[in-house]
């Protein structure tokens, strides 16, 4: 049982890491990869029960060694389960939205990325109040950064923000305030367009910010992360 089970869970090891590695390099498309992730927790499962049965069968006989590989494999194939669990576990959690903005009634808009997504499977043009209404019930919290200090500062820190993160700019313009950037998601390398506009307001800026995925209906929460995550440090550099 050990070994039936050990070799299961080499095998989702490897399963789960090719589906990410295949998506990101265009060996096969990304629901080959998720197809991919989902056989490997199939595996890690099997080899899950498999191990730790022959595990404890193997303590009690006094063959120790046979149990501790046992409890290694058991481990990987934990661990080649936690990232299809958690994935399934947030797609439960939140709508099946893929356009998230701080802006709701005028979101910001691409302008220089369009031609990035003319291929893609998810349109650049905002879905309109069914969206908006999801987006609020799942995060009510997510609203513009009011700042007090100018737009050309805002400007310059949030380029400095962008450059911390790691988001790949595309085009900026700072007499409009917008900045255009795309974020790769690290399993899959997904592809997630961001348009920052920035605007003045009573002394001080107006942020909004606004994320959408290439591909995929549900983004699993991460455009909204990723929203929350550049205002949290926009707002902690203005303070």
């Amino acid at each position: 049982m050990v070994f039936a089970g050990t070799i299961l869970a080499v095998l989702a090891a490897l399963t789960a890491a090719l589906s990410g590695i295949g998506t990101r390099v265009a060996w096969w498309d990304f629901r080959t990869g998720f197809m991919l992730l989902r056989w490997g927790a199939y595996c890690a499962a099997a080899a899950g029960f498999l191990c730790l049965g022959g595990g404890i069968w193997s303590a009690t006989s006094g063959r120790y060694r046979s149990a501790f590989i046992g409890a290694t494999a058991l481990l990987v194939s934990m661990i080649a389960m936690s990232l299809p669990w958690g994935w399934k576990q947030k797609v439960s959690d939140v709508p099946p939205i893929h356009d998230i903005s701080t802006d709701l009634i005028s979101p910001p808009e691409f302008v220089a990325i369009l031609p990035l997504r003319k291929d893609a499977p998810n349109p650049a043009t905002y879905g309109g109040p069914d969206i908006a209404t999801q987006q609020k019930e799942a995060y009510p919290d997510l609203t513009p950064l009011v700042l007090q200090h100018p737009p050309d500062r805002v400007f310059v820190h949030a380029m400095d923000v962008i450059d911390d993160i790691g988001w790949e700019v595309v085009d900026t313009s700072k007499s409009e305030g917008r900045i255009e950037a795309t974020d790769t998601t690290f399993w899959f390398g997904f592809k997630d367009d961001v348009v920052i506009r920035i605007r003045p307001l009573s002394g001080g800026s107006k942020v909004d910010v606004r994320s959408v995925s290439r591909v995929g209906r549900s983004d699993v929460g991460s455009n909204a992360q990723r929203i929350q995550a550049f205002l949290d440090a926009i707002s902690s550099r203005e303070s």
